[in-house]
């Protein structure tokens, strides 16, 4: 069985088709024309979700293989110059990361200009509400519904559905003419993309999506909303993305940098899924 398994694993990374393989309970995954998809479903993989980050920048495979992870890939924005976050991380109920306390940001004159914008970018949210786990997508500054908090969260953007927030979150900005003067994480142009989204079914159901778009099929954010949207997602963002989209799972291994023999670029935070406990 064992040898059946990977057979198929390999073909399926072969082929350029789509094929789905589920090698954890709770994590599906389907690879097609350079597209990475990850479908995390069930009540119990909400608990295996953590967002971590390093004082140091690490690339996303030390992080999967010093956090023991199943499934890696990385996350919130942050200043390579000074290695502190631009994006609000949370873990177990405690802030990790705070963009307040990156001097880099806080003294450039034009990022102090729309510092509301920037540290109100959307982040991925597990609440716990009343002893039930639950997904959120949402800005940084958006209340929680009654007898809920955030146990895990990590910021990035912008928000990709149901609208797209490029000017609202200071991923563009417009003359009054109406047009783009500036353009922050390559919005858009085509680069690798790491997204997450959010299906929401049935009975309180819901389902997390998670894609890597790879150099071989890479896209502007127009286009990454467009593909949140083919799958019938009802909320979704992006996280960091051009050379910091990364994933490891299994032997699968992506790195977006282009120079040869790299290893990936190194990184501050990550999302994780742990085995279970």
């Amino acid at each position: 069985m064992k040898k059946i398994f990977l057979s198929v694993l390999l073909l399926c990374l072969a082929l350029t088709t789509a094929c789905a393989v589920n090698a954890f309970s709770g994590i599906d995954m389907e690879y097609k024309d350079g597209i990475y998809h990850f479908t995390l479903s069930g009540d119990k993989i909400k608990k295996q979700i953590k967002f971590i980050s390093s004082t140091n920048l690490i690339t996303n495979k030390e992080a999967h293989k010093s956090s023991g992870s199943l499934l890696t890939i990385n996350t919130g924005f942050f200043d390579p110059k000074n290695q502190k976050t631009i994006s609000y991380i949370i873990n177990d109920s405690q802030m990790s990361e705070d963009p307040l306390f990156n001097e880099n940001l806080m003294t450039n004159p034009v990022l102090r200009q729309n510092m509301q914008k920037i540290l109100n970018r959307t982040e991925f949210r597990i609440l716990d509400c009343d002893s039930k786990l639950k997904y959120e997508i949402a800005p940084h500054n958006a209340g929680v519904d009654f007898m809920c908090s955030i146990v895990n969260s990590a910021q990035g953007g912008p928000q990709l559905l149901p609208t797209l927030r490029l000017e609202e979150e200071f991923f563009i900005v417009k003359d009054e003419d109406g047009n783009i003067i500036r353009e922050s994480a390559s919005v858009l142009h085509k680069t690798p993309r790491t997204l997450i989204g959010i299906k929401n079914l049935d009975k309180d159901r819901q389902e997390a999506h998670i894609f890597i778009v790879t150099n071989e099929h890479p896209m502007t954010l127009l286009e990454a909303r467009d593909l949140c949207k083919s799958y019938e997602l009802d909320t979704a963002m992006a996280f960091d993305g051009g050379s910091s989209t990364s994933l490891n799972y299994k032997d699968i291994s992506v790195i977006s940098t282009q120079a040869t023999g790299d290893t990936g670029r190194a990184l501050k935070s990550f999302m994780i899924i742990k085995p279970k406990g």
